[in-house]
């Protein structure tokens, strides 16, 4: 099943997208968790979606549209009820996706687990993988190499499931050869635009009409409540700043962990397979040895025969060369093999799964122990990490004694641990995680709190992280506020004069178009332009939807857009013609389109069914509190 998996890679992409599975390799969830009961959002089957996977996937999805936005991201983007409903249906699409894996026995096996892990660039080092950057990357990630191996299965069994959905999805040749002549098709088209500016001078506003939207959409003109506050962040990594690690303390480490600073041995080889899917076992046999003899006798002839000779595609081509690699990285007769060989020798022949082998070592990376001196700054970094962790676990609790006892200043607990009181500029209810510490819903949350605010005491030590504590106090606060009508007055008036330009607007083309269809084409229209689907860039998306909307039966024919804000444009349409015949590779990328489009319909209707089959419960009260 997992050959269907990499031969399909498009179909699991398209899943991954739909659906936005996080099969990164790092930050990956556990999908399956129950703890909780209270505050869990929702229950799918016998398995609950928790208030810290709904927080983890906000996150995930933050970054997302962080890395894919810049600077134009806001938060605000996903503080609205519908996006916080799309981040738990996600959530439940998830684990109805994993409770079916597990219903349908589905399962990756060690060898695609090791191929997968082989291919990660994260885990290499010179262009081969390195076990001593896997297990040193995977820590920096809070993980075990059996976590995530684990959760690595999880994913690619997943996309198993994925790619077998995908495969079934086919768009009929009728269908794509319809749709591609649409796409081509070639429209000649005039406008002619009907701007406000004529009709911002009629507009007469009724006395009071300013005041009376003032009064009904009083929310648009509030300036929302904002504090300037003081905080302290306590943090494992302000605490390992605080620490020195001395080159005693250094090298009593590297002499009593010296295994962690050797490289082991690496070797390359050569090698010539007969597989014994294509000629048989006998068959295959007695041509490994003819091959085996004739090397024998000219042993500067295996690269050619490899060339010739060999079944493996991707050494073949290189004379055999398989590069460089460590234990555990081949079969193991092929591995036992190679690292019995000296440098230059050359196998009998060693059977595996795959065939029958001639094995030929080209070179040997002998296992070394990195000097001290090389290592020194990684040992250094990984004490303080240890010793961090220990201050911090004996200083939490302390800190948040303190800020509690001592509620009226943070200085007690920042002088006792070294810390910084910060100070921040005018800041609103609003999460924004940009912010840093202050970005914190549940830091906001207390600022924001009555006792805060009225007492200016300090907030409770809050967890914004893995080993992170912010404690915070108000020192000074502004209520919301209604801005002044007389401030806001002109800017209202000019809103409702464009508002009503703009009826008259439409009013205006609205009977030009009537006329335009009796006949009456008395307008000056601008210049031709030619537009398709394929060039659709060059008008609005709305423009364009209006343009292919237009009757062809007999031309010219006539059509008109209302344009919030900019008026009314008509639409006169000319010529109607057939696109021309797209190059092969357009075609193809456009079918391919066409199939990614019924993919995704397949995925959409393949979990609506899920929904369907498993018992899904959405708590929608704890939903809605949390949203408040």
């Amino acid at each position: 099943m997992f050959d269907v998996v990499r031969n399909n890679k498009k179909i699991v992409q398209i899943f991954l997208a739909l659906i936005t599975l996080p099969f990164a390799f790092f930050g990956v969830e556990s999908y399956i968790r129950s703890a909780g009961v209270g505050g869990d959002l929702a229950k799918v089957g016998d398995v609950n979606i928790t208030e810290q996977q709904f927080q983890q996937a906000m996150r995930e999805q933050q970054d997302r549209l962080r890395a894919q936005l810049g600077a134009q991201f806001d938060a605000r983007l996903l503080d609205t009820p519908e996006a916080r409903k799309a981040i738990l249906d996600d959530l439940i699409d998830r684990q109805l996706l994993q409770q079916e894996v597990v219903k349908r026995r589905m399962v990756v096996g060690d060898d695609a687990i090791r191929n997968a892990i082989n291919g990660i660039e994260a885990f290499r080092v010179d262009g081969r993988f390195s076990a001593e950057r896997y297990e040193a990357v995977l820590k920096a990630q809070g993980m075990t190499p059996a976590m995530f191996e684990a959760r690595l299965r999880q994913d690619l069994t997943l996309q198993q499931l994925a790619a077998g959905i995908g495969q079934s999805s086919i768009v009929p040749r009728t269908v794509t050869d319809r749709i591609l002549a649409m796409q081509t098709e070639r429209r000649e088209v005039q406008e002619y635009r009907i701007g406000l500016d004529a009709f911002l001078d009629k507009v007469k506003l009724a006395d009071g009409a300013a005041k009376k939207f003032y009064d009904e959409n009083s929310k648009q003109f509030e300036t929302p409540e904002q504090a300037k506050v003081e905080f302290v962040v306590l943090s494992m990594e302000a605490l390992g700043e605080q620490l020195a690690i001395s080159d005693a303390e250094a090298r009593a480490w590297y002499d009593s962990h010296k295994d962690n600073y050797r490289q082991p041995e690496e070797r390359r080889a050569s090698h010539i397979l007969i597989a014994t899917e294509k000629l048989g076992k006998d068959k295959a046999r007695a041509r490994a040895t003819e091959l085996l003899a004739e090397i024998r006798k000219n042993p500067g002839s295996f690269a050619d025969l490899a060339k010739k000779n060999s079944d493996d595609p991707g050494s073949a081509a290189k004379g055999g060369d398989l590069g460089f690699f460590g234990r555990g990285m081949m079969v193991k007769p092929f591995e036992e093999t190679v690292f019995t060989l000296k440098n230059g020798e050359i196998s009998d022949i060693v059977e595996t799964d795959f065939g029958y082998h001639i094995i030929k070592v080209t070179d040997i990376h002998v296992s070394q122990e990195k000097p001290f001196a090389d290592v020194r700054a990684d040992i250094a970094a990984e004490l303080k990490k240890t010793g961090a962790s220990r201050k911090f676990a004996e200083a939490a609790e302390a800190f948040s004694n303190l800020v509690y006892e001592q509620s009226d200043s943070l200085k007690p607990a920042a002088e006792k641990f070294g810390l910084t009181v910060k100070q921040s500029d005018w800041i609103g209810r609003q999460a924004n995680p940009a912010a840093g510490p202050l970005g914190n819903e549940k830091v906001l949350a207390a600022l924001f709190g009555e006792d805060a605010i009225k007492s200016r005491r300090n907030t409770e030590a809050i967890e914004i992280g893995p080993n992170t504590l912010v404690a915070a106090r108000v020192v000074d606060y502004k209520p919301a506020s209604l801005m002044p009508f007389e401030t806001v007055k002109a800017g209202i008036e000019a809103l409702l004069r464009r508002q009503e330009a703009q009826t008259m607007a439409r009013q205006d083309g609205e009977a030009r178009l009537a006329a335009l269809r009796k006949g009456e084409d008395k307008l000056n229209w601008g210049p031709a332009k030619v537009v398709s689907r394929m060039e659709a860039r060059q008008l609005p998306a709305p423009v364009i939807a209006a343009i292919f909307r237009m009757d062809t039966g007999a031309l010219p024919s006539f059509s008109g857009l209302d344009v919030p804000g900019s008026g009314y444009v008509l639409f006169r349409l000319n010529r109607v013609e057939a696109g021309e015949a797209l190059d092969e590779a357009r075609k193809q990328a456009l079918v391919g389109q066409l199939g990614t489009l019924e993919v995704q319909a397949e995925l959409k209707d393949y979990i609506a069914a899920l929904r369907a089959r498993y018992k899904v419960e959405i708590n929608k009260a704890a939903l809605e509190t949390r949203e408040k």
